[in-house]
């Protein structure tokens, strides 16, 4: 059965006219991807009226085949030109819907302030790496050789009682102080040894204005050949002058500790007082036999102090407890 040739004319005039006028009405990308599809896929209208050419004469099918292309060029065409029309529309809007007041206020978010305790323990970090010295750190929860025995306080020692030890049912202990810190650095480093141990420990004192049962202390420690007394107030005094200023007046008073020997107390003159503000001494021999130094060959020096009393001083605050009650008033001031 031969087909008329004006009847695949008509066909194709008429899907050129409808998918000009779907285009024109198309809304989205997405519906215009349909009709791309329905009108020039493969399965698409166009091939279908395609497929009846077989049944025209062949003196017929070339003229069909170039109107073929002419309506094919024209859909695609239009096509193409929705496509960018549709796209541009899509950017417009959304830059419409996200343009940005720039004289609008802005939203307020309060700015992120660094602890006065953080704050204070980077300061006096800052201070002693600049001396050359390395940041040593350790285990809260410790064993008693560590905290008191390898520190030169064996069971029956007195020492004992000038600290109230929170003890675990396991037989550890929550460190009483960051000295525990350096006999581990020793035990696994030879001299000359320079450290700063920052960090928390525990003591089951009674919460006032001026204790605390958990608090910060940074103690520090240097081990060589030929450290004497002089090295270690040389060493508190230029710490002491970067913290509180210069020409500031020291002490030291003896005093006593464990794991040192001699042992002192410093104190500086503050807003025109004596204020004692850490504790200090020469490394006992002991201490430096239970790591493995040769106490005939090496000495050292230490000192401690705690986080919190320099920044009540340095901070003038009147209560221990402000530091730790999270009132955004109190830290805004920081």
């Amino acid at each position: 059965m031969t087909i008329q040739i004006s009847d695949i004319e008509a066909q194709l005039e008429t899907l050129r006219q409808e998918a000009q006028s779907a285009i024109t009405t198309a809304g989205t990308l997405e519906r215009l991807e349909e009709l791309r599809v329905g009108y020039l896929g493969k399965k698409g209208q166009l091939s279908q009226v395609l497929g009846s050419m077989g049944k025209l004469s062949p003196a017929d099918r070339p003229r069909i085949g170039a109107m073929a292309n002419e309506v094919k060029e024209a859909v695609q065409t239009d096509l193409d030109s929705k496509r960018t029309a549709l796209q541009a529309a899509q950017i417009q809007a959304k830059l419409e819907s996200e343009t940005l007041d720039v004289t609008m206020p802005g939203v307020y978010r309060p700015q992120g302030r660094i602890h006065p305790l953080n704050g204070m323990i980077d300061r006096v970090v800052d201070i002693f790496v600049g001396l050359g010295y390395t940041v040593a750190t350790g285990p809260e929860m410790e064993s008693d050789y560590y905290n008191f025995e390898a520190l030169n306080t064996p069971p029956d020692h007195p020492a004992r009682d000038m600290q109230d030890t929170f003890y675990l049912p396991d037989g550890n202990l929550l460190r009483t102080h960051t000295s525990s810190v350096q006999i581990r650095y020793m035990e696994k480093h030879e001299p000359p040894i320079r450290i700063v141990s920052p960090g928390r420990v525990y003591r089951r004192d009674t919460v006032d204005a001026t204790h605390a049962a958990v608090f910060h202390q940074i103690e520090l420690l240097a081990i060589d050949e030929g450290l004497t007394f002089t090295d270690l107030k040389g060493t508190l005094k230029e710490f002491l002058q970067q913290m509180f200023g210069a020409d500031l007046p020291i002490r030291f008073r003896a005093s006593y500790f464990p794991f040192t020997e001699p042992s002192a107390e410093v104190d500086v003159q503050w807003q025109g007082k004596w204020l004692e503000v850490l504790g200090c001494g020469m490394v006992d021999p002991n201490v430096l036999k239970m790591v493995g130094y040769d106490p005939e060959k090496y000495t050292g020096f230490a000192a401690g102090f705690g986080v919190e009393r320099f920044a009540m001083v340095l901070h003038q605050i009147d209560d221990i407890r402000r530091v730790y009650n999270s009132d955004l008033r109190f830290l805004q001031q920081f």
